[in-house]
């Protein structure tokens, strides 16, 4: 499956509300990491809306990220995550939740399926073996 399929199916499954955005996002890697889907969804289940309350990360970033320190092995991960975190901003204008969906100033900046893609499509630009 190419990365622009992976970030179709990832967007979604957020725009669908099967998931969330951490959720949306590690579904797709699920071939891609060895643990079980149900595992996946109850560890990022707390991760939705900026960690519950829209003050902080994106939870796709958040997501891209854990998947790319289970495709390294954890090998390189924060310099792969620091270059993940750059892509993404430069898609979606911010990292933090709260900023993305304009809670504080009313602009949204990216929706959460697009961002759910954007974080998908970063790291696929971040890490060439997925």
């Amino acid at each position: 499956m190419t990365i622009e399929e992976r970030a179709d199916i990832a967007a979604n499954l957020k725009a669908t509300g099967q998931c969330n955005c951490t959720q949306s996002v590690l579904k797709v890697f699920e071939d891609k990491i060895d643990i079980a889907p149900e595992e996946l969804s109850k560890l990022s289940s707390g991760f939705a809306a900026g960690m519950g309350c829209m003050e902080s990360t994106c939870g796709a970033l958040i997501g891209a990220v854990m998947v790319a320190g289970m495709i390294t092995d954890g090998k390189g991960t924060p310099r792969y995550s620091k270059n993940l975190v750059n892509k993404f901003n430069d898609k979606c204008g911010a990292t933090i939740c709260k900023d993305l969906k304009g809670i504080t100033t009313g602009n949204v900046i990216c929706e959460c399926p697009d961002c759910v893609r954007n974080a998908v499509i970063s790291l696929g630009e971040v890490i060439d073996s997925i």
